[in-house]
């Protein structure tokens, strides 16, 4: 029963490694016709877009991801690991039974909703309050507001992620930095943040690779204007958002297929060199810290 139950869940584990190199054959296969026609450099570094002279740039699209998945990520980290450390380690039962039941409402609003809320209030509020003390016109659609929804979007995975990261921390460690006269603070900082160090990165990790491939929210907001953005009170045009627009519509031209699927084939390696570099961290922290 033993040896089945193993071979079963290797079995299972191969077919899981499998569907990643499938989706990334499948993808490059579909990518081919572009690939065969211009040269990958010239793919990621021009910013020229103009699908009827087949001109396909794919550096605004680039550009624009990175933004917004870097203000995400610069947005929701900071509040996420203090809220998950109140929570762990300073709230009352009561607050953890109000705030989780909310955490899971947030986790569980489709997006478009949160496209919704961007539309109706961070880009009036861009437009109207804060672009003008930087810029002389901002629309609201903007680098900053797909930045902000989507930072909120991710925070109940953060929170979540790190709470599930602290609560691996033996309470035996925590009772012996007090009694060595450390402060909840001290013992909250020299011993739980440090012991699970790598654990908080890799959680990070996994909210960016989350991040890139939000589409319907960012959308929404984001000004869908091909250009590379100068400030983040300028609209930009992310790949998930390129992909959603278009696909479907320019089906009747080969190349211009080839080259959405081109742009999804750049967010999969993206997202998968970006895993693997931080596997390798990873692991090098963990030796360390051992």
């Amino acid at each position: 029963m033993d040896r089945f139950a193993k071979g079963t869940m290797f079995t299972l584990t191969i077919i899981s490694i499998l569907f990643v190199i499938v989706m990334g054959i499948g993808l490059y296969f579909k990518s081919a016709p572009i690939l065969s026609e211009r040269s990958l450099l010239e793919l990621i570094s021009s910013s020229q877009w103009r699908p009827m002279k087949g001109e396909f740039g794919f550096l605004p699209f680039i550009v624009g991801t990175l933004w917004v998945t870097f203000i995400a990520i610069l947005l929701a980290f900071p509040i996420s690991l203090l809220t998950a450390i109140f929570l762990t380690e300073y709230a009352k039962p009561i607050v953890k039974k109000c705030v989780f039941p909310a955490l899971d409402i947030l986790a569980a609003l489709p997006s478009v909703i949160y496209g919704i809320w961007g539309i109706l209030v961070i880009v009036p509020f861009i437009s109207e309050k804060l672009a003008p003390f930087f810029v002389e016109y901002s629309s609201g659609y903007t680098v900053l507001a797909a930045g902000i929804v989507l930072g909120v979007m991710i925070l109940p995975l953060l929170v979540s992620l790190f709470i599930e990261v602290f609560s691996i921390v033996p309470i035996e460690l925590r009772e012996a930095s007090w009694a060595l006269g450390a402060t909840k603070w001290q013992t909250t900082k020299k011993v739980v943040i440090r012991k699970t160090f790598a654990g908080i990165i890799a959680s990070t990790v996994l909210a960016i690779s989350r991040a890139f491939g939000e589409t319907i929210a960012v959308l929404m907001v984001c000004g869908c204007m091909i250009s590379i953005p100068n400030n983040i009170f300028e609209s930009c045009y992310p790949i998930p958002a390129l992909i959603a627009n278009n696909y479907g519509e320019m089906l009747s031209m080969p190349l211009y297929e080839s080259a959405l699927m081109f742009a999804a084939l750049i967010l999969f390696v993206v997202v998968l060199i970006f895993n693997i570099l931080s596997r390798i961290v990873l692991y090098r922290m963990e030796k360390k810290l051992n």
